[in-house]
């Protein structure tokens, strides 16, 4: 035998079975069916990021279309006499709005006069223009300013809810078929006088540091009280539901002996975060009012009630921002002659403080929209149409917060009020970026990386 021949039986003997070649570009059947599983996924997820954004997109518009109008407001330009006469004998009657509304009227004619605007409207209907407050808003200014009588003074008087609607587009001349407070005659007075520069709209600062009004002058609503009551109740959760939480969490994660009792009071805190916030209310009312006689629809009760609701949200991020520390950080300080307490409150409680921070903010803006616990005790149904005389006023004196205000817009009859109402969201919405914000900032600024 040669050696051609054993090497030729050799590379036989030797021979690898036959293989399929795949291509990297095409691979096999369960790679195909893998990449396919993953394309689905990848497009389930757009789909489901894009319905997300419709409806905040859609959520956006519907709050912006409908509350932006109340940052507007229509006012009507008057120049009034204040005549000594006319005003000691409008001091001296029984109802002295209604002789000032006849001042108003008066001063009213002989503008249109001097604009040569022509109406047929009587001086009675004329009335109709101005919002009811309008003759009060003339005496207080004659109160607050006596050396004024004798001359005129131009006002920039608040329209009428209906003139304001017309102004904006919410008011038409069919929606004016049945309504006894204006008719066509008024809308082409409004008309002729906006065109003579006597009625214009402009930005409403009233609606943004204003009190709210009664019933029937939506007009004249604001959300400024709202805004202070709001301010009073969070100082009262954010000063309790902070060291409370914050000492809680501690003791919880870094001292507390794990042992059955341990065990329930975590459960019952993690239970108590998704407790409904009417729960809290219900509390707040048989606790703070009914057993402790706190007064009722007063930001401190509010605030008490919203301190009890965020406390297990403080206390649950709290604990796992203590989590995240690494143990090496607690091994370290206890090696050089640090005592627990020390290696916690030195080291430990800084290292967390971005996750407590972040989490203490986002409960507060929780809470600060929160209506339900509001409803339960009062602070739903009370009208606040005066700021809290001080500091002391503003924790004990009823008031109103932001939520509970949109609500009480929100289920009045009047157009006008629903667009306060809209309006209200967007002043909230402010406030409740505003913070998220916050927290963004304090996290990215004092987070650290191991």
């Amino acid at each position: 035998m040669t050696d051609t021949t054993l090497a030729q039986q050799s590379d036989t003997s030797h021979a690898s079975p036959e293989r399929t070649v795949f291509s990297i570009l095409e691979g096999d059947a369960l790679t195909r069916k893998r990449n396919a599983a993953e394309a689905r996924f990848k497009l389930y997820g757009i789909i489901a990021i894009g319905i997300g954004l419709f409806f905040l997109v859609a959520l956006l518009w519907a709050i912006l279309s409908n509350g932006l109008g109340a940052f507007t407001q229509t006012f009507v330009k008057v120049e009034v006499p204040l005549n000594q006469q006319q005003i000691e004998e409008a001091e001296k009657s029984v109802v002295k709005t209604s002789k000032y509304r006849a001042i108003l009227i008066e001063a009213f004619e002989n503008d249109l006069s001097a604009a040569n605007i022509s109406t047929g409207i009587s001086a009675k209907d004329l009335e109709k223009l101005f919002s009811s407050g309008a003759a009060a808003t003339i005496r207080d200014h004659v109160l607050a300013h006596p050396d004024s009588i004798g001359s005129t003074v131009g006002f920039d008087l608040i329209a009428s809810s209906r003139v304001d609607g017309y102004m904006k587009g919410r008011v038409d001349r069919d929606d004016l078929a049945q309504d006894k407070n204006l008719d066509a005659a008024h809308l082409d007075l409004a008309d002729q006088l906006q065109a003579a520069g006597i009625l214009e709209k402009r930005f409403n600062w009233e609606f943004v540091f204003g009190t709210d009004a009664s019933d029937s002058r939506p007009e004249q609503a604001g959300i400024g009280a709202s805004m202070v009551g709001s301010l009073f109740m969070m100082l009262v959760v954010l000063v309790l539901s902070l060291p409370i939480g914050v000492a809680a969490s501690i003791y919880l994660e870094e001292f507390a002996p794990q042992n059955r009792f341990t065990d329930l009071i975590e459960v019952n805190i993690s239970n108590l975060a998704a407790v409904p916030s009417i729960v809290f209310g219900i509390l707040g009312l048989a606790v703070f009012i009914q057993f402790m006689h706190l007064p009722q629809s007063a930001p401190l009760v509010g605030g008490l009630v919203l301190t009890l609701m965020t406390l297990p949200t403080i206390i649950i991020s709290t604990r796992a921002s203590l989590k995240a520390v690494p143990p090496s950080i607690r091994d370290a300080a206890l090696g050089i002659g640090a005592s627990k307490m020390q290696s916690i409150f030195h080291h430990v409680l800084p290292l967390a403080m971005p996750g407590i921070l972040t989490g203490t903010i986002i409960g507060l803006a929780q809470a600060l929209g929160e209506t339900a616990p509001l409803l339960l005790i009062g602070m739903v149904g009370f009208i606040a149409s005066n700021f809290p005389d001080g500091v002391a006023a503003g924790f004990l004196s009823p008031n109103s917060a932001m939520p509970a205000q949109i609500y009480e817009w929100a289920k009045r009859a009047d157009p006008a009020f629903y667009e306060r109402a809209w309006g209200g969201i967007i002043v909230l919405l402010v406030f409740l970026m505003a913070m998220n914000i916050i927290a963004i900032i304090l996290r990215r600024r004092f987070e650290r990386r191991w």
